[in-house]
């Protein structure tokens, strides 16, 4: 029974608020106008800080009317202006109100207000706006399908210090493409906002610079342009030094050296500059350290790792830098039992977001390990951290795994490394499970790993193979990824090298001649090379190499005629002939070019072509034909030189390059012998 009583009192409450919200509704139809704005004023009194009134009066139909009175040009300014502020307290409730909202079309609403001449109507609009958009559930689109509503923005900037706060965090929260920054950089963003940088109001030059880090990722354009700009005959780089220091609040020291890292990374600034080497990168570390709270390490860290992601110098600078390797362990560990925070939020919070920090930590790591040999054994050797990536790599979050490879990626570039700490902690183990199942930007950097886990000196190649390797890889190649085609290839081409008889044999049959083929005429120039390069080391020792000719000759001379007939650039050509000589050094296989002339007339014309490199590679393929101590020696050099070869070896006895030269001197010598 007590079932049955549980909807009718949860619907009797409901109506109940409902009715008591009613009434403000209500009061919006009101046809005398004074008491339409006082039910405006009472409504806006009753929505702040109440979320469960804010959804109420949108179930309630309240956002139509308001829109409407905003609209109407009967309205008071003064009515007008209290129907944006209470829009304003609606949107900042929950998403679904900034849904309701959108859905109502309140963008252009509000945009239309912009027009007006009344200063408190435009910043109450503003204000709408600015919590409408940095909403993550608006689309930042909506600013810029109307083309006249940046440049009306960037005129509204001189009327007040709001208008400035307002609109520099709309333009930082909507600037998140490429064509984003064009628009922006094209209406005078940068000459408009400048000025702001020495406002009297932190808040405008806070929103000021953080327009200006958004605008400056990844751009050359702006980041050469701001390199430049004067404000009060200083440069906008020595402003943005001045805002690192540590006097500043945290907030501006690290959008400050943001926006000096992504004028670096931009080109617009040297690395070896002492803005870079003195101020930013020590700011960053400094934003690392234990005091700072979890959002400050979190992007301390991951600016740090995309500021000397490049730079060797700046990543051994970083390293020595007040013990960072060490302290980035501290990012495992938090918070810690012993944990300072007594705000029970904020630890809720940071047990959340917990995961952020490792993902950042894994990051920096990978960054600092790019290049040195010195910096990856630090890291290595920083406790347990093996067994951190190691576990990273089946963290629930997604960035924190792919951070996780990333990281192990960067420190499998070490040969001790790789013979070392990555056999002891079996990492191929959870490398091939993550292989089996990710999303591709995983599948890139994990499959990118395992071709250095494939070389040849490499402890793990032998158990990799034994786990199933080869179809997971071949099963790579057939990606429309052009990434992952190249990453699969890459790691058979390695797998294959000086590999026994089976696994070459296993990689043809897993890979299929069907499949060859398509990859020999991938549009992906890297994709193409490697698979040449898996071919080279297929066909290598001379049992392999008669071996899969006898079973694959025809369609591989086949292959090879494409190429060399194709519109391929020198280092195709070179690899193409390369295999060519691979082939021509078979015992048996060395037939299959002898009894094609159309190949013959090939080499001929590459031994005389204008690049050394194919004429070195061309050399070969003969050298390997006329070689006097194999048997059919004699035949095979008295069919070249009815082609023409003798000839031509002559005439390269003169080149002036010497390696070309001594090549044709040894060949003419078979002749002699």
């Amino acid at each position: 029974m007590a079932c049955l009583l549980e909807t009718p009192i949860r619907m009797s409450v409901l109506s109940e608020v409902t009715a008591s919200s009613r009434h403000y509704v209500d009061r919006l139809f009101d046809p005398d106008p004074q008491k339409v704005l006082q039910g405006v004023i009472d409504m806006k009194n009753a929505v702040i800080g109440n979320n469960k009134q804010k959804a109420n009066l949108i179930v309630l139909g309240a956002v139509p009317r308001l829109l409407y009175l905003l609209q109407q040009e009967t309205s008071s300014t003064e009515l007008k202006t209290e129907c944006a502020v209470v829009l304003g307290s609606l949107a900042m409730g929950t998403e679904n109100n900034v849904k309701s909202l959108l859905d109502c079309h309140i963008i252009p609403a509000l945009l239309q207000g912009l027009l007006s001449q009344d200063l408190k109507f435009i910043e109450a609009c503003l204000r709408c706006l600015r919590t409408i958009f940095t909403s993550p559930v608006t689309p930042e689109e909506l600013l810029y399908t109307d083309a006249t509503v940046i440049p009306h923005l960037m005129a509204l900037l001189g009327r007040s210090r709001y208008t400035q706060e307002y609109i520099c965090q709309i333009f930082s929260h909507c600037c998140k493409a490429p064509d984003h920054q064009t628009i922006l950089f094209n209406h005078g963003a940068v000459q408009n906002i400048a000025h702001l940088l020495t406002s009297v109001s932190y808040k405008v030059r806070m929103q000021a610079l953080k327009c200006f880090s958004v605008l400056a990722f990844e751009n050359p354009q702006v980041s050469m342009t701001l390199v430049n700009v004067l404000v009060d005959g200083e440069l906008l780089p020595q402003i943005f030094v001045k805002m690192l220091q540590r006097d500043k609040p945290i907030e501006m020291q690290l959008t400050s050296a943001k926006c000096l890292t992504y004028m670096c990374r931009a080109g617009a600034i040297r690395t070896d500059d002492n803005c870079i080497v003195l101020k930013t990168l020590p700011c960053l570390v400094r934003m690392c350290s234990k005091e700072r709270l979890l959002e400050e390490r979190v992007e301390g860290a991951e600016t740090l790792a995309y500021l000397i992601e490049p730079d060797v110098e700046l990543q051994r600078i970083a390293s020595i830098t007040d013990h960072l390797i060490a302290m980035l362990a501290d990012y495992f560990k938090y918070p810690s039992s012993v944990s300072a925070i007594t705000d029970i939020k904020r630890l809720d919070h940071d047990l959340k977001h917990a995961h952020e920090l490792r993902q950042a930590a894994f990051k920096l790591y990978a960054s600092l390990g790019a290049n040195d040999e010195d910096i990856r054994k630090k890291i290595i050797e920083t406790e347990n951290m093996m067994d951190r990536i190691v576990n990273g790599l089946s963290e629930s979050s997604i960035k924190v795994r792919l951070a996780a490879v990333r990281c192990l990626h960067s420190l499998s570039r070490s040969v001790q490394q790789l013979r070392t700490s990555f056999q002891d902690h079996a990492v191929w183990k959870p490398l091939m499970k993550v292989l089996q199942n990710a999303p591709d930007e995983i599948l890139v950097v994990a499959s990118s790993m395992l071709c250095n886990l494939l070389l040849e000196f490499s402890p793990s190649k032998e158990p990799i193979l034994e786990s199933g390797a080869i179809e997971l890889l071949c099963g790579l190649t057939q990606s429309e990824n052009p990434a992952l085609r190249v990453n699969g290839i890459w790691a058979l081409m390695n797998m294959a090298f000086q590999a026994e008889q089976k696994i070459k044999a296993d990689i043809l049959r897993s890979l299929s001649t069907e499949q060859l083929f398509q990859l020999l005429s991938d549009s992906d120039l890297n994709v193409l090379m490697k698979t040449l390069g898996l071919l080279r080391n297929l066909l290598s020792t001379r049992p392999h190499i008669d071996k899969i000719m006898s079973t694959h000759g025809k369609q591989i001379m086949q292959a090879v005629t494409l190429i060399l007939e194709g519109e391929h650039n020198i280092e195709v050509k070179e690899q193409t002939l390369c295999i060519l000589a691979n082939i021509a050094d078979g015992t048996t296989a060395k037939e299959l070019i002898m009894t094609n002339d159309d190949i013959l007339q090939k080499i001929k014309y590459y031994m005389g072509h204008s690049h050394v490199k194919l004429q070195l590679a061309a050399m070969f393929c003969i050298s390997n034909l006329i070689w006097n101590e194999e048997e059919g020696s004699q035949e095979r050099q008295d069919k070249l030189r009815d082609i023409g070869i003798v000839d031509i070896l002559h005439k390269l006895s003169q080149s002036p390059d010497t390696n070309l030269c001594d090549k044709a001197k040894t060949a003419l010598q078979q002749y002699l012998a």
